[in-house]
């Protein structure tokens, strides 16, 4: 058995699901610290967060990820328990094992080679580990970047170890993310017996075209890195429960993905003028699940990618698609973030796994990308 897949059976079998880190960052601070990692514990709330760095001068790459894993659901479900890593058919079983214990497995197995072989490396080496990804997001990473921020502390690149191969290991490197906000709408009518319109105000109708309008809205064109921003209604409630009630108002949830071509607060304005315009009486609450980030093509993409295609033969792929990542918040203090990481198609389901046969080029990509990095180069 390798040393990578060792280690992710390790992690794995570690229920560390979200908010819970369950001693995940105890075994990887065991490994750090006899390699020259000087290791900080930021706890937060229920969080557990870890910074380790080796080395005091630039450039600092960081390898970022997450402990915590998403809950296992029915567990009479799984052919093998979620949490007691399995093998069948040359594929890894168990939670967490693609989203992302593997990722961090192997980037600390890449990091101990890359030192064997080049203790005198240029730069710094990091580690950005939380047990708040697949959470709130409030108490992991953002609180480790703040801490980083108010002292000065520079970062020049970072690799996110999300899953993000689409049909073999290494197609796909995530340049940036797509912003997400929510908005909960309110619409106010006058509720009444439905033979009688004419002395209520029935808040659906009164919405329709404000609703069309919004669905037709073309709120940008996106760019060379983003398809066009989308508005997408979730959900709609109106009504009492009766039929022959006309609701008092009607509520409806959706939500913006959007892309660096438009701002949150630009969508906003829109929204209202729109809502405005149709002279409606509505109360609207919105709510910003992260921003949107990218870094165009550059040094930590082509070092990547050569890595990628050195040990793969795999030519990769710049792409934004996908939901938030806590690449948003790294992405305010580091002027190079990507995600990359294996395959993702068993993420949060049943039964979630990994090719075994990929765990060691994973691990031997992030290496690579060390050496092309790090190797007497500068950001």
């Amino acid at each position: 058995m390798s040393k990578t897949l060792a280690l992710t059976e390790q992690l794995i079998a570690l229920d560390s699901v979200t908010p819970e880190d369950k001693g995940c960052q105890g075994s990887l601070i065991s490994l750090l610290q006899p390699l020259g990692f000087q290791c900080e514990t930021i706890q937060s709330g229920e969080v557990t967060n870890l910074w380790a760095r080796r080395g005091t001068t630039q450039p600092v790459l960081v390898f970022a990820g997450h402990t915590d894993v998403v809950p296992t659901g029915p567990v009479a479900q799984w052919q093998s328990a979620p949490f007691a890593p399995t093998h069948r058919d040359g594929k890894l079983y168990g939670r967490g094992a693609a989203d992302m214990k593997t990722s961090i497995a192997a980037f600390v197995v890449a990091t101990e080679e890359f030192i064997a072989a080049h203790p005198d490396h240029s730069g710094s080496i990091a580690f950005l580990i939380t047990s708040d990804e697949e959470g709130p997001a409030t108490d992991g990473t953002v609180v480790v970047c703040n801490r980083l921020k108010e002292r000065n502390e520079h970062i020049d690149y970072c690799i996110v170890g999300e899953p993000t191969s689409s049909s073999v290991l290494g197609d796909t490197i995530k340049n940036g993310r797509r912003g997400t906000m929510s908005g909960k709408l309110t619409v106010k009518g006058i509720q009444g017996h439905i033979a009688y319109p004419q002395l209520a105000k029935n808040p659906i109708h009164m919405v329709a075209p404000a609703l069309a309008e919004l669905v037709n809205e073309v709120w940008d064109q996106g760019n060379d890195y983003y398809l066009p921003t989308s508005w997408q209604m979730s959900n709609i409630h109106g009504g009492t429960g009766a039929s022959n009630v006309i609701p008092g108002e009607v509520i409806i949830d959706f939500n913006f993905r959007f892309s660096t071509a438009s701002t949150a607060e630009g969508l906003q304005q829109r929204v209202h003028a729109i809502l405005d315009k149709h002279q409606l009486q509505y109360d609207l609450k919105w709510t910003i699940g992260g921003h949107p980030f990218l870094t165009p093509k550059g040094s930590l993409s082509d070092a990547l990618a050569k890595a990628i295609h050195d040990e793969t033969g795999v030519t990769t792929e710049l792409s934004t698609t996908g939901g938030t990542s806590d690449g948003r918040f790294i992405a305010k203090i580091c002027p190079q973030v990507v995600e990359f990481g294996p395959i993702n198609d068993s993420i949060h389901k049943i039964d979630e796994h990994i090719n075994i046969a990929d765990i060691d080029p994973l691990k031997n990509i992030y290496r690579r990308t060390l050496e092309n990095l790090l190797l007497n180069t500068q950001p």
